[in-house]
């Protein structure tokens, strides 16, 4: 893969209440979001940010790391190369594009491309 970039920048969490997380995290530490649906928020500050993820279908079963990349098909076939197996397929979200995979020790990440 060479000189591509790659980095987290996003963590996903799996929460059973939206409102109940952001509260949470806001009296903690200060953050704001921006909510995305009725079961999606996420701070929007371009460090690592953390989105909530309430809907039942949707949310994974523990952390989601979100890696950044500059050529989502060529990481995807990378991964899939490598031993990742891929649990989503691309697709569109607010932002860019991304797949799920899990790592050969079964850990479920994603990778995106914004735009």
């Amino acid at each position: 893969m060479g000189a591509m970039r790659a980095r987290i920048n996003y963590l996903e969490l799996p929460v059973t209440d939206t409102e109940s997380a952001k509260r949470f995290y806001a009296a903690a530490f200060g953050w704001r979001f921006t909510d995305f649906g009725g079961t999606y928020a996420a701070t929007t500050t371009g460090n690592t940010d953390i989105g909530f993820q309430a809907d039942p279908v949707e949310k994974t079963a523990a952390l989601l790391p979100v890696i950044d990349v500059t050529d989502l098909n060529a990481t995807l076939a990378a991964v899939a190369q490598a031993g990742g197996t891929i649990t989503l397929p691309i697709f569109a979200f607010p932002g860019g594009h991304r797949f799920h995979f899990r790592d050969t020790d079964g850990h479920e990440l994603a990778v995106m491309q914004a735009g």
